[in-house]
């Protein structure tokens, strides 16, 4: 029997992507506390830096929502960027519940899934932005915006008990190089139903006025491409299909040919050209046409841009590409902006092309290279102005841009401005929005085909191996705890001389031997007092001349 004081409830839950860029995972839950229905929004990844040796990916732990996936009625996907919906062939195995998506979005998920061994076959639902369907209580409806891939949506999502919008990525631009504007009849019109909740991008909430039309970067990069005396290369986000048709409109017109490098264009270049995405445009060439072209007559589109070691970028800079090689004089075209964090990776690599002798075109400070697909502040306060919402709740960002999107929500008349973290369970409806509850949220990591925290992945452990190393030693004794056998030393990570004479092997080798020795021959017979004594002894010595301690493993076997 229900409890006569559970009454429905709306509320929303971030998992992800609230206080950090990336790793977007949103749950709505309608219904009393212990009898909601859930809907999830997204299902994003981020990436590991240096400090997660090891991990392939960040996850969001979702262990909230696999202990109630009985009451989870769908996935919806906004659009197919991997902080929205990278997550999913990970996570989707520990949900199994339907997924709706956009064809652009499915046809980059089957892609994945056909390059991936042992990748789960998930179920899709197709939707196109204008369409409406239905998820458990929920009546979700597809609103079609600008964004940098094709096909993003933003979401009405109707309850009993009030309306949301979650806008997903989104950005106003009068002139997109390809598909539709973000449709502002329809977001009039549901404005005028009557919007509850708007549950917005922050992403640029801290940048005044309006973004730059992705039409001016088009104009700009036929211009480079054109004055350029050699080759020209351009990295950019592989999703960025538009981006992607614009630099090859521009090399037509120059009169040279367009060569791609990297999986994750490649796939996504199959998949646009499937879509008709890429119709008009010339076939592109492979790496292996390279030779065969001078070097006026090629643009060559490639992955790199945020640094990643072995993308073909970083592979260029080193000259250890296989097939393609830069000469002085050519041209590196950065059609991205650097994500957090990466600047040091982005840096060395292009320390190392300038090395080469190549010219770097970077964004703002050379020409417009680049827009994001994220809204400024008025473009902000121009969709307060079609949904007119009751409650504003800043999402997709950092505590900066949170902030930044709180203030302007409030100094642009949204009456009730609900700022949030992982975690918190926002009650939408009925009464004000208030954080009634907060549940456990935080990162797992994917590790080959493996999901887990870090302890259980063992990451911990390797982040301690890369500062400190690792020795190893086994040692056979008899039952009275007598040395069959010259004991068995390896360091790894360790530096190789200990000082101008001796290797560490030699000198941990004698540390152990002493050790050994220095145990009453009475008290031998125990194979943890050697371990012991022996392990104390090489973290000292290591100590005494290296000023680290490495990791020590011991192995005493009794024969």
């Amino acid at each position: 029997m229900t409890n006569k004081t559970d009454k429905d409830e709306l509320v929303f839950l971030p998992l992800g992507g609230v206080g950090e860029i990336g790793m977007n995972f949103a749950l709505y839950g309608f219904g009393p506390k212990n009898q909601r229905r859930w809907i999830i929004v997204d299902v994003g990844v981020t990436f590991p830096g240096d400090d997660l040796p090891g991990a392939d990916l960040i996850l969001p732990d979702i262990s909230f929502a696999v202990e109630r996936k009985e009451r989870i009625d769908g996935i919806v996907i906004t659009h197919a960027h991997e902080d929205h919906y990278g997550a999913l062939m990970a996570l989707w195995p520990m949900l199994k519940v339907p997924v709706y998506c956009t064809p652009f979005t499915a046809s980059m998920l089957e892609a994945k899934q056909l390059s991936e061994k042992g990748a789960p076959k998930i179920p899709l639902t197709v939707f196109k932005a204008g369409e409406r369907f239905t998820v458990g209580p929920f009546d979700v409806e597809a609103v079609h915006v600008t964004h940098s891939i094709p096909e993003p949506v933003s979401l009405m999502i109707r309850t009993p008990l009030g309306n949301i919008i979650h806008t997903g990525d989104w950005k106003l631009d009068h002139e997109p190089t390809l598909g539709q504007k973000t449709d502002e009849a329809h977001f009039t019109r549901l404005g005028d139903e009557g919007v509850l909740a708007l549950i917005c991008d922050s992403t640029n909430a801290m940048r005044e006025g309006d973004s730059p039309s992705e039409v001016e970067v088009s104009q700009s990069l036929a211009k480079q491409i054109e004055n350029a005396p050699g080759r020209v290369l351009v990295t950019t986000f592989s999703s960025n299909v538009g981006r992607i048709r614009s630099i090859a409109q521009a090399a037509a017109v120059a009169g040279r040919k367009v060569l791609i490098l990297g999986r994750s264009l490649l796939r996504v270049v199959d998949v646009s050209r499937e879509l008709g995405y890429l119709d008009g445009i010339e076939p592109f060439l492979s790496e292996e046409d390279f030779q065969s072209l001078g070097r006026r007559e090629v643009v060559i589109i490639l992955t790199g841009s945020q640094g990643e070691p072995r993308a073909a970028l970083a592979k260029l800079s080193r000259d250890e590409h296989r097939n393609v090689s830069l000469s002085a004089g050519d041209k590196v075209i950065y059609s991205s902006r650097t994500i957090p964090g990466n600047e040091r990776e982005v840096i060395n690599i292009q320390n190392a092309l300038v090395d080469q002798g190549v010219e770097i075109v970077l964004d703002g400070e050379h020409a417009l290279v680049h827009v994001s697909g994220h809204p400024r502040r008025n473009e902000l306060k121009q969709m307060y102005k079609w949904v007119r919402p009751t409650i504003g709740v800043p999402v997709h960002g950092e505590a900066r841009h949170l902030m930044a999107h709180a203030e302007l929500m409030g100094n642009s008349g949204i009456e009730d401005v609900a700022p949030v973290r992982n975690g918190d369970v926002l009650r939408l409806a009925p009464g004000n929005a208030e954080v009634i509850d907060h549940v456990e949220s935080g990162r797992v990591y994917k590790d080959g085909h493996l999901v887990g925290s870090q302890d259980a992945m063992g990451i911990k452990r390797r982040r301690i191996l890369s500062w400190v190393g690792h020795v190893v030693m086994s040692l056979v004794v008899d039952a009275r705890g007598h040395l069959l056998a010259d004991p068995e030393i390896v360091c790894e990570g360790l530096p190789r001389m200990a000082d101008d004479t001796d290797t560490f092997e030699d000198i941990l080798y004698d540390a152990a031997i002493g050790a050994y020795e220095g145990i009453a021959p009475k008290l031998r017979k125990n194979p943890d007092r050697i371990k012991k004594a022996v392990e104390k002894a090489i973290r000292a010595e290591t100590r005494e001349i290296w000023g680290k301690k490495p990791l020590v493993s011991v192995f005493v076997t009794k024969v």
